[in-house]
């Protein structure tokens, strides 16, 4: 019982209380619509954390099923006359078919060939939304539908980060299970030589097609979140600075770790509010301690400060 609350429960138990004792420190609105957005963010990264941390494949156009999670709640909708919590899981449906398709051929493809095959995919559905306006409502975007659950209609930003925060939480179960499986074994056995993991049996094609979708399955859902708790959506969404921004998140945080996704999201995300009091300096800083960040915790904040911790300790 120990073995499993240090290794499985532990991270998901730790999450879920910062999420209930945050709201005491909250002094207005606007608070909780950081703290979703910090949340939003982090099921995506968490995804492609998975993707990258654990099987070790480059992503650069993960934005892309961020995009198609969020145009599906707002095509959904508009034109389809779905509701909007149908339209949330035909997106993530079409992102996991979209996965299927892209991922079998590019997948092949190793190093900075697949960085660069993923990055066409992003900057391709990019494209797409911004052309297609008749549908997409072209570089202007469209308005998002509220998302209604049995007459319901959930307003509010304390409402969402109830509904981010919980979701978030469910994402991060779903994958500590996955990485303490079988295929999460052997997803860190292609990770270190795929070479190796063919010889030990591991069908190396499969597992790195099925992660591949499962990280888009995440990516879709964060993004009809963010469509929907903005109730307006861009192609920029889906844009190529977007999936830079996710990668950042996973590095920052550290690849490899759960808890590192949620810390790199809340980085990301809340630093760039603290620092507008220095207005037009706001972006150098920004860098600046990314790049601080990166010089002396070289592994990303979470994995760079557990290893201090148990150094300490000994």
């Amino acid at each position: 019982m120990r073995a499993l609350l240090e290794t499985r429960l532990l991270p998901a138990i730790a999450v879920a209380a910062i999420v209930i004792v945050l709201p005491w420190f909250f002094p207005s609105m606007f608070y909780y619509r950081i703290g979703t957005l910090v949340f939003i963010y982090a099921l995506a990264v968490v995804g492609l954390n998975l993707l990258m941390g654990f099987a070790g494949q480059v992503s650069l156009g993960h934005a892309g099923f961020l995009g198609i999670g969020a145009y599906s709640v707002a095509i959904g909708p508009t034109y389809l006359g779905m509701p909007s919590w149908l339209s949330l899981f035909a997106g993530a449906a079409l992102s996991g078919i979209v996965a299927f398709l892209v991922g079998r051929p590019i997948l092949r493809l190793k190093g900075h060939y697949l960085a660069v095959a993923t990055l066409g995919f992003g900057l391709l559905v990019a494209i797409v939304l911004s052309n297609e306006a008749g549908w997409t409502g072209g570089p202007d975007g469209m308005t998002v539908p509220k998302l209604t659950l049995f007459d319901w209609s959930v307003r509010g930003s304390d409402t969402w980060y109830w509904i981010a925060c919980a979701t978030c939480v469910l994402g991060f179960v779903l994958a500590l299970n996955l990485m303490h499986s079988p295929t999460g074994r052997s997803l860190q056995a292609i990770h270190d030589s795929e070479i190796a993991s063919l010889v030990l049996g591991v069908d190396v094609a499969s597992k790195k097609l099925t992660i591949f979708i499962i990280s888009a399955i995440y990516a879709s859902v964060a993004g009809s979140y963010l469509a929907l708790f903005n109730g307006h959506v861009t192609p920029d969404v889906a844009g190529f600075l977007r999936s830079i921004e996710l990668v950042a998140m996973v590095v920052l945080g550290g690849m490899g770790s759960i808890v590192g996704s949620l810390v790199g999201a809340i980085v990301l995300v809340v630093l760039p509010q603290v620092l507008t009091v220095f207005h037009e300096y706001e972006q150098a800083l920004l860098g600046l301690i990314v790049m601080v960040f990166m010089i002396f915790l070289r592994r990303g904040i979470v994995p760079s400060l557990v290893a201090m911790l148990k150094g300490w300790r000994k």
